[in-house]
């Protein structure tokens, strides 16, 4: 389908952080279209899924609210149908070929993200 951005923030484990990233975006301009965020031993990772072209601009939002953007970096999105089995089938077929993918959550609109060494790999076998 496309190639976007994937912001990933590395952040504190405390309230409200999450909030100041929503906020940093929004005040921006910038529109979520995706987000994955986890924390683990006082640690937070969000990755926010923003358009391509738009990756610098996040990357300067999120650092002038004080947040530690960690990565930027282009991933594959997909559509992925809304019924059993889709993500297994189209899981398998990456796995069929081989292909290791180091980050995979969902858009706001049922879309698929995945980060992967190669891209277009990833582009020639679900497209």
């Amino acid at each position: 389908m496309a190639i976007q951005t994937d912001v990933m923030v590395v952040l504190e484990d405390r309230p409200g952080l999450m909030a100041r990233v929503g906020e940093a975006l929004g005040d921006a301009g910038i529109n979520i279209q995706g987000v994955c965020a986890l924390a683990s031993r006082g640690e937070g990772l969000i990755h926010v899924l923003v358009d391509d072209g738009e990756g610098e601009a996040a990357g300067r939002a999120l650092a002038s609210s004080g947040l530690e953007v960690h990565t930027m970096r282009d991933v594959w999105v997909e559509q992925c149908p809304d019924r059993p089995g889709e993500l297994g089938r189209m899981m398998r077929r990456l796995a069929g070929a081989d292909l290791n993918l180091d980050l995979v959550y969902m858009t706001t609109t049922g879309r698929i993200v995945i980060g992967a060494e190669n891209l277009d790999r990833i582009s020639t076998l679900l497209s």
